[in-house]
């Protein structure tokens, strides 16, 4: 597999981890973005929450899913962004991936309303942890090209709901401003209980170097530990193996030829 859709986006270096179980049959991972603009598409992608959950599952090839409304903000927020809906799941092949993703008549309805969509296409290559009771994502060894990307999916304990929110706002800054990130996003399934973030980084150094400096994010993460805030957690790493259409405009990886 290659990643082609930002033809000029380089290749990152490698990468080893150890939450790594090797699989013959290389698991995609799909996560596709839609913008919706007038009130009446707003309206529809919302009660698509609920309505869509009756459709995804009779997709041919499509195994763990999931529907998620979005936070304004780089990363969690108790703000809503009722235009932005993302459509999360995982296919047994790329080619079933790419195909479903594109011509399935639930993402073809999703994308006839968006005003802009944006789907990007994983390969997995670490995760630890568990989502809704399971372990969805199936690592296989890692192909050392394009950007990578992190996944963290947290249900927040009622009881640590407000210590958590309040590390928010500074740890959502920090991301922001990072000049290394080239996309990132907070979304998830259930307001202030069930958040996920997702960002991409051109390669292995950046990505760690934001994890581990200190700062607000290193700060929250040891609260987390420290205070048990997350009832389940999960953390992934991925290689973008494709993308296509575009967000605000343009491939937001578009931007990674300049760092090469």
């Amino acid at each position: 597999m290659q990643y082609d859709t930002c033809q000029d986006c380089p290749a990152g270096p490698g990468e080893t981890t150890r939450e790594k179980t090797i699989h013959t049959e290389p698991q995609t991972v799909s996560l596709s973005f839609f913008r919706f603009g007038s009130a009446v598409d707003r309206a529809w992608a919302f009660a698509m929450m609920g309505l869509a959950r009756r459709g995804l599952p009779k997709v041919p090839g499509i195994g763990f899913w999931k529907l998620c409304g979005s936070g304004q903000g780089e990363g969690f927020s108790l703000r809503p962004n009722t235009a932005v809906y993302a459509i999360l799941a995982t296919w047994d092949k790329f080619e079933t991936a790419r195909a479903q993703t594109q011509s399935a008549p639930i993402f073809e309805r999703y994308r006839a309303r968006a005003t802009e969509s944006w789907t990007v296409l994983l390969a997995p290559i670490s995760a630890r942890g568990s989502w809704s009771g399971t372990a969805p994502f199936a690592p296989s060894e890692d192909s050392g090209s394009g950007p990578l990307a992190a996944l963290t999916r947290a249900t927040v304990r009622p009881s640590r709901m407000l210590r958590f929110w309040r590390r928010v706002p500074d740890v959502s800054a920090v991301i922001g401003t990072d000049p290394n990130v080239a996309f990132k996003i907070g979304i998830g399934e259930v307001p202030f209980l069930h958040q996920i973030t997702f960002s991409i980084w051109p390669d292995p150094a950046s990505m760690a170097r934001f994890a581990r400096a200190d700062g607000p994010h290193a700060r929250a993460i040891r609260a987390v530990r420290d205070g048990n805030w997350f009832r389940e957690e999960l953390y992934a790493r991925f290689r973008v193996t494709e993308t296509y259409g575009s967000w605000h405009g343009k491939c937001p990886l578009e931007d990674l030829k300049d760092t090469a």
